[in-house]
């Protein structure tokens, strides 16, 4: 029989995007950390409708995305909350019930980095309050690595390396937290 352990505490991320994403995210800074405490990274701009319109036709084009990174670590089992939150911010901003920006939310944790759904699929697992996670990357030899089903962003270079950079923010903190 296995031991019951406590689950490390993990990185919150977010992944906004958007048409004039410099001006989402500025316009979301103070909203996203009043909720989940302050931002401690963020990416430069990352493309995004070279790996799908999908998003297109309710945002308008020239999206482009930015992941956040929040300084105070989180449980893992608050994740269906964080994307609860993040869907009433995104209605606050919709326009003629079309959304004008995408909140993403998803963590990284030194083994993996997952993301949060309110869609089922065969590689998700249910959280609660209608979430589901995704484990999207998975850190394997020195490095994230994407499955066969993970997004196409995520799967570029581009994203993997700003997510690597991240974890090693989380790394950091991880080790003063055990030290403390």
């Amino acid at each position: 029989m296995g031991e019951v352990k406590t689950p490390d505490l993990v990185n919150l991320v977010m992944f906004v995007f958007a048409p004039s994403i410099d001006y989402w995210v500025n316009e979301m800074k103070g909203i996203l950390e009043a909720h989940f405490g302050p931002i401690d990274y963020i990416s430069p701009p990352l493309e995004f409708e070279k790996y799908t319109y999908y998003y297109s036709l309710e945002m308008g084009y020239g999206i482009k995305g930015r992941l956040l990174s929040f300084e105070w670590l989180i449980h893992p089992s608050q994740l269906a909350d964080v994307k609860l939150t993040t869907n009433e911010i995104e209605d606050m901003y919709k326009v003629e019930g079309k959304r004008r920006v995408n909140l993403d939310p998803g963590y990284v944790h030194h083994t993996q980095f997952v993301l949060a759904s309110t869609k089922h699929w065969g590689n998700r697992v249910y959280l609660s309050k209608g979430i589901y996670a995704e484990v999207t990357l998975i850190y394997y030899r020195g490095k994230f690595r994407p499955w066969e089903f993970t997004y196409m962003n995520y799967r570029e270079e581009e994203y993997i390396k700003e997510l690597e950079k991240i974890r090693e923010i989380y790394m950091k903190k991880r080790r003063r937290f055990l030290k403390g």
